[in-house]
Parts: C-alpha cells; structure tokens; sequence
C-alpha cells in the first residue's frame, strides 16, 4: 500500500491548526526552522498559539514573526535572549513565559513523543526551577499574574532530583534537509538541533523539506527521523525566501 504524505500547499498543511493550539517547532536560533510553514501561519492569522521551541527567533524572523503579531499567548524555551519584541510582552503581561532549561526541554520532548509521562532530572535542583514561584506572566501592574509551581523532588544516590513532564503538543512544525513521500526525514548538520524531538512531540507532524525523493531513495540508516511521526511533508520550493537561512549574529574575525 502506498502512503503518500506530501500536501504541495504549505497553507493546506496548516488550515487546521485553530486558535489556540499547541505547536513544537525545531530550530535553534535560525538555524534549521521551518520558515516556509511559519510564513503560512502567519498568513493563517490563528492566534493564542502555545508554542514550544528553544527560542522565538528574532524580531523579524522565524517565531518572531508570529509574535510581533500577537499571534503567541505562551511560550515554553530555554533561551529568549536575541528578541527585544518578545521581553516587551512578557514584562508588559502580554506573553507568558515557562523558561526550561535546555537539556531539560530536550528530554521533556523526548519524553512526550517516547509516550514517557515524567522523569527525574537533578538540572535545577535547588533553584527557583524547584520551590516555583518563576514569573510566568506578569500583569499590568508590574505584579506577579502567574507563576511556576514547586516541583516535586526525590533523592537517588544521595542527590536531589525534579520531576518534569515529558511534552506533547497539537501539531510539530519542522524543517528537514531531506524527506521522501513516506515522511522519513533526513536533517543535515546542525540543523538536526531541536527537529526531531519536536516532531516527535507533535500529534500531527508537519515537515518542510528542502529535497523531496522518492520512497527508497534514503537508506535505512542515514534516515534520523522515520516517518511514523510525520503526517505531512511540505516541498521546498528553490528560491522561496521564506526560506531563507539567516544568520542570526553575524561575528566576523578582524584582520590583523
């Protein structure tokens, strides 16, 4: 039986994500986001969405773009520092914000798409991470809104541990450098980041590949994410500028 998952309309590919949905979405900075479906949501318009990914781009990138239209109500990463847009909403109350340490929010995917519930970690123990009390949004008045609970803890050879959840979310949005028709998904170097354990994460997985081949055509092993957790594939078209690969801080080396 053939399984075809190719959708060739990156809007086709997001038309039921609604209002409010959960999204995991791969990346690591700007590096290997999946910005031809991000464009497409943003065309979409669906707001209140609760995203989790290691960052939220930059102000006129990846997530970013997305935020800046109010479109994110939380946003659940490990790393917010290159968006100026995204700490005006979270100290002005417009966003809330689980921030996670990063290894952590890695496992917390794996985990969800393992159909792991929880693990013990000792990342955090000792730390607002374990007694709560984090801003996870502030209210207009500069106050408190919401924040973290305590994390349940236990000991194992002497040292404390946290307990975290494992993630699962709506929909993954990821970006792979190469997929065939049945959803395997090859990534290529450090674009391999944070895409597979958020398609694992995602109850619906959407993928946007730069190389579409045939069933096959990928050997077992060089395959990084087999296609049971992908329902769509979206082609890359060459030259799309959404997606465009940017640097996301461009350091040069001064000549002597």
């Amino acid at each position: 039986m053939s399984v075809d998952k190719v959708v060739a309309d990156p809007a086709d590919a997001v038309a039921d994500v609604a209002p409010g949905a959960s999204l995991a979405v791969g990346g690591f900075g700007l590096c290997g986001i999946p910005g031809v479906l991000i464009h497409a949501l943003l065309e979409r318009g669906a707001g209140g969405l609760r995203v989790v990914s290691n960052n939220c781009g930059v102000d006129d990138w990846g997530l970013g773009l997305l935020l800046r239209e109010g479109l994110i109500s939380r946003m659940t990463s490990s790393y917010v520092g290159e968006n100026k847009e995204f700490a005006r909403q979270y100290l002005h109350g417009e966003l809330e914000v689980e921030l996670v340490p990063q290894g952590t929010l890695a496992e917390r995917l794996r985990a969800g798409g393992s159909g792991i519930p929880a693990f013990y970690t000792p990342a955090g123990a000792g730390t607002w991470i374990e007694g709560g009390g984090l801003p996870w949004r502030y209210g207009a008045d500069g106050s408190v809104a919401v924040a973290s609970p305590p994390k349940e803890t236990r000991v194992f050879d002497g040292r404390d541990h946290l307990l975290e959840e494992g993630i699962t979310t709506d929909f993954a949005l990821v970006r792979a450098a190469v997929g065939d028709r049945h959803g395997n998904l090859r990534f290529r170097s450090s674009a391999r980041n944070f895409n597979p354990l958020a398609a694992m994460a995602g109850r619906v997985t959407i993928a946007e590949v730069e190389e579409l081949v045939k069933p096959g055509e990928l050997a077992p092993d060089d395959i990084h994410l087999p296609g049971i957790f992908v329902q769509r594939v979206v082609p890359v078209e060459p030259g799309d500028p959404r997606a465009e690969k940017r640097v996301e801080r461009r350091t040069v080396r001064v000549g002597a």
